[in-house]
């Protein structure tokens, strides 16, 4: 096993795929442009949706790079040694180029003869097959010749085994709207651990088999809940580099690999406490905070700022539970920063930003949680007598509103002179969490709809409308209009741009009469490849400068003289007259000095 940094491991991944065929791009902002399946990018292949479906990539049909997440459905999860909000994922994909074999042996000759990896101690899960697609036969027959050429004996079947099978839960991906989905084959780490039972297998919990890859296999396409062939085979891999570093680097916790332990030696220094799981949630979500704002979000109550603001606040509660009252998280962000600004240049020169929002929010917490204290003098003054159970989840909603911790609701009644059972306490106030994280759940899965991860030709004609009215804006109000955001679902496009002022009548009709006119016009749409320098040259609206590549693709909609230039992945139609009659239906102020469009097909 060879002891590796981080920085060395992505370097040999990057490499390694780079002698296989592909050709590296950039990470991508973690804020996901044109598609609202996810607030942030939780994994490498969201920002490839579109040349999966079959768009053109410039780069070609091998790709490779390393993509900065978050994932935040964990977040309270965060504290122990293998959970965390921002990471790394190495990504691969083919996109109808090479297939299973090539796949399987490219991801094992990176862990063993790059990494140094012992071929014995790895594992693999195959799709078992079900009513809807076969056994994968195909990944089954490569995992044997993999590991009988290392001399490893490739038993097939459950636990224990080196091939182990499982169905759609385990082993099967795919969106929940349906599109381009396949069997999964995963590679698992065998950590040395005793089997939890007879029955322990990759997919256990128990810490033995820890998961360090995934190739995803799209082969087919799911429509209205049926199965069917896609047509066209994708592979898309993807990596943890914080568990590979763990793994290289012979340590049991993210946290004392390198790509963390400067930032938790700077907690410990402000500490006065020593609590392993405030620790690790202080540097996590500091380090996931440095990297959100460099990607341009701000604390806020909508669902992406509200997790920013979520995440700091957490890390200022789990602050004080150290014993840390100082303002701190300056002192720790420019750790995080200085850690990772040689990989992510922004980080450096948004570095003072950054800072300023994360002083401003933790200066806004401290004041709310004294507003807190407030509302608990309140709630002493109700309690006439008896015994505080919280049976209406009083401590969650005061957590929720002024982000007071419950354990700090606890000690604050007891200090005033309230008898709590502690028992009852925080079983209704897990009951109140957990009835929110349903909603949250159910939210979330209602995220799933339309963007470019939507094959609906709804969304295609709204995402084509979107050019049209970012067009119309820009030349009805003036060259200060740029794409700020945007949302689009199978039954209406969202727009957000800057603008002091809502749009007036006169111009809402303007601008709808504009975009009509270019759809009634029956307008072709064309795009280009051309350099990032060429397309920034050409496009008069481009809001996502740093989040380009090399090569872009630039949309045309118009011949000669166009009436839309953007710099955009698809997907479109091929002619306006395919739109139908636009209509604004809404508009609203969404911060300062920014305003949203909402706008329909007929």
């Amino acid at each position: 096993m060879k002891n590796l940094t981080y920085k060395e491991i992505r370097t040999e991944y990057l490499k390694h795929l780079v002698e296989h065929g592909h050709q590296e791009i950039p990470s991508t902002s973690l804020v996901p442009e044109n598609d609202p399946t996810v607030l942030y990018v939780p994994a490498g292949m969201f920002p490839l949706v579109p040349f999966l479906l079959g768009e053109e990539h410039p780069k070609g049909k091998r790709l490779a790079d390393s993509q900065r997440c978050i994932r935040t459905i964990d977040i309270d999860e965060v504290g122990d040694p293998h959970h965390c909000t921002s990471f790394e994922m190495l990504g691969n994909w083919s996109l109808n180029d090479y297939f299973k074999e090539e796949a399987i042996n490219i991801t094992v000759s990176f862990l063993v003869e790059k990494l140094g990896f012992n071929p014995n101690e790895l594992y693999a899960s195959v799709f078992a097959g079900d009513k809807d697609a076969p056994k994968d036969e195909e990944s089954i027959r490569v995992w044997k010749e993999v590991f009988n050429k290392h001399g490893i004996i490739s038993d097939v079947g459950g636990s224990g085994k080196r091939i182990q099978e499982f169905g759609k839960k385990e082993c099967w991906w795919e969106l929940p709207e349906g599109g381009p989905c396949g069997p999964c084959s995963e590679i698992f780490y065998d950590t040395g651990k005793e089997p939890c039972s007879k029955q322990c297998n990759v997919n256990c919990n128990c810490g033995k088999y820890l998961e360090i890859g995934n190739n995803v296999f799209m082969e087919y396409l799911k429509k209205d809940g049926n199965y069917s062939p896609l047509g066209r085979h994708n592979v898309d891999f993807g990596g943890g580099l914080d568990r590979l570093a763990m793994i290289s680097q012979g340590v049991e916790s993210f946290y004392k690999t390198d790509i963390y332990k400067p930032i938790l030696d700077k907690v410990r220094e402000l500490a006065l406490e020593e609590l392993t799981m405030s620790e690790r949630v202080v540097v996590d979500h500091i380090k996931a905070a440095t990297w959100i704002i460099m990607d341009g979000v701000l604390p806020g109550k909508s669902e992406r700022e509200y997790i920013l603001r979520r995440i700091i606040r957490r890390a200022v509660r789990h602050a004080k539970k150290l014993g840390i009252e100082e303002m701190f998280t300056r002192k720790v962000a420019e750790v995080a920063i200085e850690q990772f600004a040689v990989i992510w240049k922004n980080l450096g020169e948004k570095k003072e930003e950054i800072l300023s929002v994360l002083e401003e929010e933790e200066t806004k917490f401290n004041s709310t949680l004294a507003q807190g204290l407030k509302e608990v003098e309140k709630m002493v003054l109700q309690i006439s007598s008896g015994v505080f159970n919280n049976s209406n989840g009083e401590s969650f909603k005061l957590y929720e509103t002024h982000g007071f911790p419950p354990e700090m609701l606890i000690e604050e009644l007891q200090n005033n002179g309230v008898k709590v059972n502690e028992d009852l306490f925080w079983k209704n106030h897990n009951k109140a969490f957990e009835e929110h994280q349903d909603k949250s759940r159910t939210a979330a899965k209602g995220l799933f709809k339309g963007g470019l991860a939507d094959t609906s030709e709804k969304s295609k004609r709204l995402h084509t409308a979107t050019h049209l009215l970012l067009a119309a804006l820009y030349k009805v109000l003036g060259d200060h209009v740029y794409q700020k955001g945007s949302n689009i679902t199978p039954e209406r496009l969202r727009l957000d741009f800057p603008n002091d002022a809502k749009l007036t009548d006169e111009q809402i009709k303007q601008v709808e009469d504009l975009v009509n006119e270019q759809i009634e016009k029956g307008l072709p749409i064309s795009w280009e490849e051309m350099s990032k320098e060429e397309a920034l040259k050409k496009v008069p609206y481009a809001a996502f400068e740093d989040r380009y590549q090399d090569v872009l693709k630039v949309y045309t909609i118009g011949g000669e003289k166009p009436f839309s230039v953007e710099i955009c992945m698809g997907p479109h139609v091929e002619n306006t007259k395919e739109l139908g009659r636009f209509r604004i239906i809404k508009q609203e102020n969404v911060g300062a000095g920014i305003k949203r469009i909402k706008a329909v097909l007929e």
